[in-house]
């Protein structure tokens, strides 16, 4: 982590480092390691990154996903406002996300939503920093209107529900596969999301009447998408069209590990008992998965080897479980293997799917792919300091004993 934090916003060019998205994972990073070590020094460049990252969102055009757009560095803004990372700023202190707010609000009032529905860069991401913003009025209005939108677009079927990604909406560089579009079953990209994100707005106390037959239905369609026993993964990457079949790598992003964060969050929101025994079951497995067969080519969040070690060990805090434990350290030390001299940040280079456009600036040093996300899994895994930043993951699952008897436990042991 130190030799990260000293590379990071030095290692590459000075344009390639500016924009309000970096700078602000850069504060996020700096914050949690300033509370988790004490440090007067990280606490700083929390704020001067933070500082500057505002700044820059005043002049840069930039979309409004949770990912790559402004309510992403508003989530950071209004996450580091809480403590123990800081104190709530006072109403003589002013809002810093009020215009966000309203800005998205006005975004939100279209009365047919026809953009994404995902984490990444739509609704469910729009409602992550809507949640982050509660207990504001402005919070829940936002919340509400999502909620909404995800409704009227969702398909139903006998009591089933899922989301429709059209062919529009597909990445270029996946349109040849899918010529007709399909269910995403990605925690990043599809309805996995959207069951997680419920959950949330379920334990917050909100909008049960709509939530409760949505996220039931969400489940239900769901795990109707079970591959057959034998398969490699328990689900595939997609549904809803003839290629759909096709086992899913092991990551946070898609397959196995991110659907059981999902499947386990409604469990506890709904007091599902049976949804709970599906989801570790499949958990248990993934954790016993051939490393070979996982699809790990790096190091990073989204779908490399710290990003599926930080699933584990959010696994294990919520259930105890010693696989999950096993498997959390297994990975931790193959991020830790996975570094090379010279590449990357601190030796932690993104590996990236032949044809995929390539920014650099984002993957090397950010939170999904780069040294930010890495360095603050790392920090999960050696301290005591509740990760809640991986709320932007929808990794938060509530814990099913204290989590102070749990804490730290994951730490890397040499030998283990």
């Amino acid at each position: 982590m130190t030799d990260i934090c000293a590379e990071l916003g030095t290692s590459i060019p000075a344009e390639a480092r500016e924009g309000p998205e970096l700078l602000s994972h850069y504060a996020l990073l700096h914050a949690y390691l300033g509370v988790a070590w004490n440090s007067a020094g990280h606490a700083a460049k929390a704020t001067a990154f933070l500082e500057q990252s505002i700044e820059s969102l005043a002049d840069t055009p930039i979309a409004p996903a949770l990912y790559g757009g402004f309510t992403g560095v508003a989530w950071i803004v209004e996450h580091l406002q809480h403590p123990p990372l800081g104190n709530p700023a006072s109403a003589d202190d002013g809002d810093p996300n009020e215009e966000i707010d309203s800005a998205l609000l006005s975004y939100l009032e279209t009365p047919v939503w026809k953009e994404s529905y995902d984490l990444i860069s739509g609704l469910v991401g729009f409602g992550v920093y809507a949640l982050e913003r509660l207990p504001r009025r402005s919070a829940e209005t936002c919340l509400t209107r999502i909620l909404d939108h995800l409704a009227a677009m969702s398909t139903r079927d006998n009591g089933e529900a899922a989301w429709w990604t059209p062919l529009e909406l597909i990445p270029p560089i996946a349109r040849a596969q899918l010529p007709s579009g399909h269910y995403n079953l990605g925690v990043a990209h599809g309805v996995p999301g959207v069951i997680g994100f419920l959950a949330q707005i379920n334990d917050a106390g909100l909008l049960e009447h709509q939530v409760t037959p949505l996220m039931s239905g969400a489940v239900a369609w769901l795990l109707k998408q079970r591959l057959p026993v034998g398969s490699d993964s328990a689900f595939p990457t997609t549904a809803g069209h003839p290629e759909a079949s096709r086992p899913s790598r092991a990551a946070w992003c898609y397959g196995d590990p991110g659907i059981v964060l999902a499947l386990l969050a409604a469990a506890r929101s709904l007091g599902e008992r049976e949804w709970e025994e599906q989801a570790l079951a499949i958990g248990r497995k993934v954790a016993q998965r051939e490393p070979k067969n996982c699809g790990v080519n790096d190091a990073g969040l989204c779908h490399g080897a710290s990003g599926l070690a930080h699933v584990f060990n959010r696994l294990f805090q919520a259930t105890g479980e010693d696989a999950f434990l096993k498997a959390a350290r297994f990975w931790f030390g193959q991020a830790l293997e996975m570094r090379k001299p010279g590449a990357g940040i601190a030796g932690f280079a993104p590996w990236y799917p032949k044809g995929a456009e390539r920014d650099v600036r984002r993957t090397t040093c950010g939170f999904l792919m780069g040294g930010s996300g890495i360095a603050l899994a790392l920090l999960a895994a050696i301290t005591d300091l509740e990760p809640r930043w991986d709320r932007l993951l929808l990794a938060s699952v509530p814990p099913a004993r204290p989590l102070d008897d749990l804490r730290g436990a994951t730490r890397i042991r040499t030998g283990e």
